[in-house]
């Protein structure tokens, strides 16, 4: 299914149920998260992206706790500092979605929704596609299918300049270059989409020792990630047009990648930053989406 939505207005304050702040105790270390809803509601699972947190999910958390849903986010493997470990190779996407499942465990969760966007989207989608008998739907927002994204990084110039920023962020001198100059580099990846309070939130993050060394190493371990295969439970997926780091060739691709029931939702003149500037829709869209598939 391909539809297409206009984003009329963007909502800036968070609505619905409160929103907790928890820690997660894990095999591996403590996470930092948030937590919106009744106990014992329908349990669903944020992933954040680069660079932000957990907080990027506040908006939608609130709206899916006021409407009986158990949501829960958390600050993933280098974002929560109890987690942080010193390796490029412990960044690899296997050691990701072990933490998604560790969680989960550490929740008392058998099954459950997933959500993700940007690099949260692409562990979500390994995570769907390795644990089917764990993650009960999949919604991926931003980042299409890995296979698909591949293609469209071999096969797309367009998708080559879009993706040029990663050869950046695998170097060397990234740190130095995004913290420079009162982290200016840094803030203009937001592109003043999400609340100016949260921005600085994330960029006070990251630049507490060693934040921004250990969220880059998701990219500097990409060499280590093994191909995704196809995910067979029912996936959500949401794109938009204005997205300058991720174009239409993996997004329209990705379709050929879910086995499953499959929902491709694109939002017109919204860019890549959904759960902020858009968070009315994507709040909608994933209430629509559960219920669709209970």
């Amino acid at each position: 299914m391909v539809s297409t939505l206009t984003v009329v207005s963007v909502v800036g304050a968070m609505v619905g149920s409160v929103v907790d702040h928890i820690q997660v105790a894990t095999p591996t270390g403590t996470f930092d998260g948030l937590a919106a809803g009744p106990e014992d509601g329908r349990q669903v699972l944020f992933l954040h992206g680069f660079p932000e947190s957990a907080q990027q999910w506040e908006y939608q958390l609130g709206a899916l706790g006021a409407n009986g849903l158990r949501a829960v986010a958390f600050d993933q493997r280098g974002y929560s500092p109890g987690v942080r470990p010193p390796d490029v190779a412990d960044y690899k996407v296997d050691e990701l979605v072990a933490d998604v499942l560790a969680v989960a465990d550490a929740l008392g969760w058998t099954k459950f929704d997933l959500v993700g966007h940007d690099w949260g989207a692409a562990v979500a989608w390994h995570a769907a596609a390795q644990h089917a008998d764990r993650v009960r739907t999949l919604a991926a927002v931003s980042v299409p299918h890995p296979a698909a994204f591949a293609t469209a990084l071999r096969e797309d110039p367009e998708q080559q300049t879009m993706s040029r920023y990663m050869q950046t962020f695998q170097g060397k001198q990234a740190e130095k270059q995004l913290l420079a100059d009162n982290a200016k580099a840094l803030r203009q990846m937001y592109d003043r989409k999400p609340p100016p309070s949260r921005i600085e939130d994330y960029v006070q993050r990251f630049a507490e020792e060693g934040a921004l060394t250990a969220a880059l190493n998701w990219y500097r371990a990409m060499k280590f990630n093994p191909p995704c295969g196809p995910v067979a439970v029912p996936t959500l997926y949401v794109w938009s047009t204005e997205d300058t780091a991720l174009g239409s060739t993996g997004a329209f691709g990705t379709a050929k990648h879910v086995t499953g029931p499959y929902r491709f939702e694109m939002l017109e003149d919204v860019s890549h930053w959904v759960p902020e500037e858009a968070p009315e829709q994507l709040s909608a869209l994933l209430l629509e989406h559960f219920a669709e598939h209970p």
